[in-house]
């Protein structure tokens, strides 16, 4: 399958990063089919005008919907390189970054990882005019998303997040698969703290578990690690582990640290 990644966006200088790093490097080597649009090329008057004001009064400007059908026609009117038979809908999936939207986790990049066409349509101003989504949603599986709760000025920083977290999924795009393993949010828990040379910096030494050259008692004490992290500083993604992705001593290592922290009566699961 060859992923295809649509962008509109009024600043396609925006989305210049795009082009480094490792996903730059896998859209040169065509393991990623990434176009961005300028939405001012689907208006019609001299002044390439986006927006108008709101119906029913308000702050801002609103954007106008022709030039945003326009522009999602014109990308299905790109036909795909190919289409997987696999895909039980073959309608590309709109991404529209939206603070109304549901958040995007670690597992939402994992589901897009499988996609094989993404739109991303980044908004500015008050948003886009809500009729374009009902109008899409006949094209398009919607999906307005939030990388957090905060506001932008529009939806290219959130883009550029997002198409990071998903395309680096992609077969090829990262150099080792296994450190794909062992992130931070792969397994619904932090990253351990990690260390290189020297041994002793500054008069700060790395943890001599990890000189002993014992692999399982390394992964062990990482496993501690990670889950005394994600206690302390992520609490509800501990609370929203499966009990049966801890075993007897991951529960024990959990209410010690809950000890350490909030007293005898804590209980880290609750």
């Amino acid at each position: 399958m060859r992923h295809r990644y649509d962008v509109v966006s009024i600043f396609t200088e925006y989305l210049a990063p795009l082009e480094l790093s490792l996903i730059g490097k896998a859209r040169r080597a065509g393991l990623l089919d990434l176009r961005v649009h300028d939405l001012r090329e689907h208006t019609h008057d001299r002044h390439r005008t986006v927006d108008d004001t709101p119906y029913g009064g308000g702050a801002g400007m609103v954007m106008k919907p022709e030039p945003w059908a326009e522009a999602l026609e014109a990308i299905l009117d790109e036909p795909a390189d190919s289409t997987d038979p696999a895909q039980p809908d073959p309608r590309p999936l709109l991404i529209v970054p939206s603070p109304a939207g549901e958040v995007f986790t670690q597992r939402t990049a994992e589901a897009w990882a499988q996609e094989e066409h993404l739109v991303f349509a980044c908004g500015r101003y008050e948003g886009i005019d809500e009729r374009v989504l009902e109008w899409a949603a006949e094209r398009f599986r919607v999906r307005p998303v939030s990388i957090g709760d905060y506001v932008l000025n529009g939806g290219e920083v959130a883009v550029m997040a997002m198409i990071e977290a998903v395309a680096r999924l992609l077969p090829g795009v990262i150099g080792n698969p296994a450190s794909l393993v062992e992130e931070s949010h792969a397994e619904g828990l932090l990253e351990y703290p990690v260390y290189t040379k020297p041994a002793d910096w500054r008069g700060r030494e790395v943890p001599q578990v990890l000189l002993t050259g014992n692999h399982a008692l390394i992964a062990r004490t990482r496993r501690d690690w990670q889950l005394r992290r994600t206690l302390e500083r992520r609490p509800d993604l501990i609370q929203a582990l499966p009990p049966q992705r801890l075993d007897a001593r991951d529960r024990t290592v959990l209410e010690e640290a809950a000890r350490d922290t909030g007293g005898e009566d804590a209980d880290p699961l609750s």
